[in-house]
């Protein structure tokens, strides 16, 4: 039986000696906040949304065992984005299936807006899963529809008093199946000052009467780029009412760290050799090299390196051969557009490639490779350098992104990102 006292976000008693990890292995997301700006290989900033880099469900696993013989105190694995675990429900079940295989005695949680939660419920529960927190913001679709830009439930996209009745259905409707299969349940709430405030212990009647456990009121992180940059958090003294307010109908929790999407130690003194470790994790391949034989390279005429990623309508694949290295084949990519989606069907192309030689690729499209094991490195040059590199180990000195790449200078493309 797991102690489920051990769990520091739920039971402040324990955040001193009991630490927690949350996998960063679920990047995208269902609904777009108005106070969210989700970043990734970010180390300057200390909030949800935030991690220094995404892994698979086999890296995330193999990460976890390197930091448990650093952090033998940890007792609490989750899953907390830096999107939404279940905007990436194959990625989320698989790593919480491992999880319960490899560290059955480890408590495990997940935080999730509860869009798409409901599916998931039993198969929860058959993973060993504790402790459920959902994100809910009000019980009125007008407010929720200013607090939320848009959300994506099933294939629509809803805005507005649509979007809010819509995510509030769900969001209520999962508690009580959560508390039928003995998971503990937290809500968790961000206080828009003018906007949700006066509306948060109508919510707390209403989610403790149906069951929840907990409520967290986090107050507004005003972050740039976001239609709430300028909105001014709450001060202390008003969280402290809107406590006071809660704790008529429900235990409020005062002690949350807000923490990032890739935190682990204890609360408030995360380890720091962490985001080192989830680097180096996240760029190890999770199949065998000798199962990925090949190297894509995108280039204009099969001989220099030479072609920005964002560009290429096929890749050269080449692979090394006991006399040298040998052209096996062209592979389409994918077409332009649709964002991430292009990059995960472009990994799934190269799924027996160890590595892509490209003359510049954006952000997005280097993690979602990297994340698959397919190591990037942009260069200028011979194509032969570059696949000594990946398959004798050999420095390349001049291997750079090249300047006539950066997007936006001499890229042919709109200047709006590789997608």
């Amino acid at each position: 039986m797991k102690d489920l006292s051990k769990h520091p976000c739920f039971n402040k008693e324990a955040k001193s000696e009991h630490g927690r990890v949350h996998l960063p292995i679920a990047p995208k997301c269902n609904i777009q906040c108005n106070y969210c700006d989700r970043k990734y290989d970010c180390v300057n900033e200390s909030r949800p949304g935030v991690t220094s880099s995404v892994l698979t469900p086999k890296q995330a696993i193999a990460y976890l065992k390197d930091l448990k013989t650093k952090l033998p105190n940890l007792s609490v694995v989750g899953i907390a984005g830096p999107g939404d675990p279940f905007a990436n429900p194959e990625e989320t079940m698989e790593t919480l299936r491992l999880v319960n295989e490899e560290f059955p005695e480890m408590l495990s949680c997940l935080s999730t807006n509860g869009v798409n939660l409901m599916p998931y419920i039993d198969q929860l529960a058959e993973y060993g899963v504790s402790h459920v927190t959902i994100t809910i913001n009000s019980l009125d679709p007008e407010v929720l529809g200013k607090i939320y830009h848009w959300i994506r439930a099933d294939k629509r996209v809803l805005r507005g008093n649509m979007a809010g009745e819509e995510i509030i259905k769900r969001q209520l409707a999962c508690i009580p199946l959560l508390k039928a299969k003995g998971m503990i349940v937290k809500i968790n709430t961000i206080v828009v000052p003018g906007v949700n405030d006066h509306c948060i212990e109508e919510l707390a009647a209403k989610t403790a009467e149906l069951g929840a456990d907990v409520m967290n009121c986090i107050p507004l992180y005003p972050n740039k780029n976001t239609p709430f940059e300028n909105v001014l958090a709450p001060t202390h003294n008003e969280m402290q009412a809107i406590r006071a307010k809660i704790l008529k109908h429900i235990k409020p929790m005062t002690h949350c760290a807000r923490c990032r999407a890739d935190a682990a130690g204890l609360l408030g003194q995360d380890y720091k050799g962490a985001m080192d470790m989830l680097r180096e994790y996240s760029s190890k391949p999770t199949v065998p090299v000798k199962e990925r034989p090949y190297v894509a390279v995108a280039s204009f005429e099969g001989m220099l390196v030479n072609q920005h990623l964002g560009e290429s309508k096929e890749l050269f694949i080449y692979r090394e051969t006991p006399n040298g290295y040998r052209f096996v084949e062209k592979r389409e990519t994918p077409v332009a557009g649709n964002g991430e989606r292009r990059w995960l069907a472009l990994s799934s192309i190269l799924n027996d490639c160890r590595a892509l030689l490209t003359g510049g690729a954006g952000p997005s499209p280097v993690r979602v490779l990297e994340s698959s094991g397919i190591r990037v490195i942009q260069m200028t040059g011979l194509i032969d350098n570059g696949l000594d590199v990946v398959y004798k180990g050999k420095v390349l000195r001049t291997i750079k992104k090249a300047d006539a790449f950066k997007c936006g200078q001499s890229c042919s493309g709109n200047a709006a990102g590789c997608g």
